[in-house]
């Protein structure tokens, strides 16, 4: 069986989860479960990044342990994953034993081969971002904000020889289309490299930062947070050693636009051509979540906490909201009353409605059991040709990343079964002692109950918990595998459907 092995962005342990840290869950999660109805053998790894100075400092205000603060933080963002579904393979955190162990052979044998030396370091020092900054950066003689407190430093570390590999990576991107996604951002890594690179200082010394990974060649110091940081990807495949054949490379690293350049488009593919290990195959690089086009923020006084709709909508609902309204790559504004939009129409009126009006009629007019398809008229071509001309679509658009449109698509399929089902108008039917309309009732009823089968096939990615509802309505099992169940077909005939259901209440909202 193939493999895909997909990760998202550790979680850096220095504060609670926000709507950022929920999308890359629900973005990931729904190729992971795209990949799994295609057949294929998926390992989804997330986890959580918990050392550097931020996480060591934060520890100290509250006058714990570090590991005691992270420990807690853990649990955080473990409840987020259960509160959104998410069906993750592993959950690692670089305290862990078998990742430290991988971080140190991996630093140990890029320095026994000459690829790590020791120098001294003169230079400015971002605390915020726990990464040296150069001069050039500032921004009328002040440091970007995004810096926070910059200090001096001259001090010796050990430095990685990350400019001895910078022709290789861009030859590598410019030779693997679609390594980075959306292209866009393929560009802006090899902006980055038109200029001669760094070495990446990779150590930090214990006297200012005791929390992290010791060297294995120095006890002196830790390792720098970033070059530990993205090991995990190795690491909770390959423990103990530095690669496995499994999963290895990774299919796709999920990641925001913000930690792209330099770490993960940089500095992981060169540390891995420096060890002799395949790079990954790729990023997937989303965007982020803003409100009036400024980044979502407490501390800019948001007054929606947007991971309160899972708790009142469920899970699903939220999914769904995040993964049609961005479209993968670029930014998209979050507001309440887009979400309500949403959720009534798309939701509520569309999919809600067209599920509890089939069941309604269904055991009104025929026992509650799925008729058998009696004629092929005019309205059941065209619903069978709207569904034909769309599903290969959806199916590719869920491929290519384009989830947000492969939602519009099947929405604009569940739009057509309700138009559909007030052409037919099995209500009107049902009072007719025709024989002919006896069969158009029966014949509309079957239609309809197979198209929401479909629709619920390809929702299962964004909206699992639904779509397993959804077919347990139809008394029939959610499928695990798409092959053979995205075409029209006679598979619900004779199946005893459930009570009418609601599955989007409406709201005061």
């Amino acid at each position: 069986m193939k493999k895909f092995y997909i990760t998202t962005a550790i979680d850096y342990a220095n504060g609670s989860p926000h709507l950022g840290h929920a999308y890359e869950k629900v973005l990931a999660d729904v190729v992971a479960r795209f990949k799994r109805l295609q057949g294929l053998d998926v390992w989804f790894l997330t986890g959580l990044d918990e050392h550097g100075m931020k996480v060591q400092q934060s520890a100290q205000k509250k006058g714990i342990a570090p590991q005691q603060f992270v420990d807690e933080i853990a649990v955080e963002f473990q409840d987020l994953l259960k509160s959104l579904n998410i069906s993750n393979d592993d959950y690692i955190r670089t305290t862990e034993e078998r990742h430290k162990t991988v971080v140190q052979n991996l630093l140990q044998k890029l320095f026994d081969q000459g690829d790590i030396y020791k120098d001294h370091y003169r230079g400015y020092y971002s605390i915020r971002a726990e990464q040296f900054v150069l001069e050039k950066e500032m921004v009328d003689g002040q440091w970007p904000e995004i810096y926070g407190e910059v200090v001096e430093i001259t001090e010796p570390n050990y430095f990685f020889r990350l400019g001895k590999y910078q022709d290789w990576l861009i030859d590598h991107i410019k030779t693997h289309e679609g390594y980075i996604y959306p292209q866009f951002r393929a560009n802006q890594v090899l902006e980055f490299l038109k200029e001669p690179i760094n070495d990446l200082c990779l150590s930090r010394p214990k006297e200012r930062l005791s929390w992290g990974i010791p060297l294995p060649f120095d006890d002196d110091y830790v390792t720098y947070v970033w070059f530990d940081a993205v090991t995990n990807y190795l690491s909770a495949v390959a423990p103990g050693t530095l690669e496995n054949e499994t999963y290895w490379p990774a299919d796709r690293h999920v990641i925001g636009k913000d930690i792209l350049v330099p770490p993960h488009s940089v500095y992981w593919p060169i540390m891995l051509k420096a060890a002799g290990i395949k790079p990954p195959g790729g990023f997937l690089v989303h965007g982020f979540w803003t409100t009036s086009g400024r980044k979502m923020s407490k501390s800019e006084g948001e007054t929606v906490d947007p991971l309160d709709l899972i708790a009142e909508f469920g899970p699903d609902a939220f999914r769904y909201y995040v993964t049609r309204e961005m479209n993968v790559g670029q930014d998209s504004d979050f507001t309440l009353e887009k979400f309500m939009t949403r959720y009534n129409s798309d939701l509520a009126n569309d999919l809600g409605n067209l599920v509890s009006r089939l069941l309604n009629m269904t055991q009104r007019y025929c026992g509650g059991v799925v008729p058998a398809v009696q004629v092929s008229e005019e309205p059941e071509k065209e619903l069978w040709a709207s569904w034909d001309s769309v599903h290969q679509e959806i199916v590719g658009l869920y491929d290519g990343f384009r989830l947000h449109t492969a939602l519009e698509r099947t929405f604009q399929f569940v739009s057509s079964v309700n138009r559909y089902a007030e052409t037919r108008a099995p209500w009107k039917l049902a009072k007719s002692d025709s024989p002919e309309d006896r069969q158009r009732l029966e014949t509309a009823l079957a239609a309809m109950a197979e198209s929401l089968r479909l629709a619920a096939t390809v929702l299962l990615p964004v909206m699992p918990g639904i779509g397993e509802k959804i077919f347990e309505l139809l008394g029939s099992p959610a499928v695990s595998i798409w092959k053979g169940h995205l075409k029209w077909g006679e598979s619900l005939q004779g199946k005893t459907l459930g009570k009418a259901a609601i599955l989007f209440p409406k709201t005061r909202k």
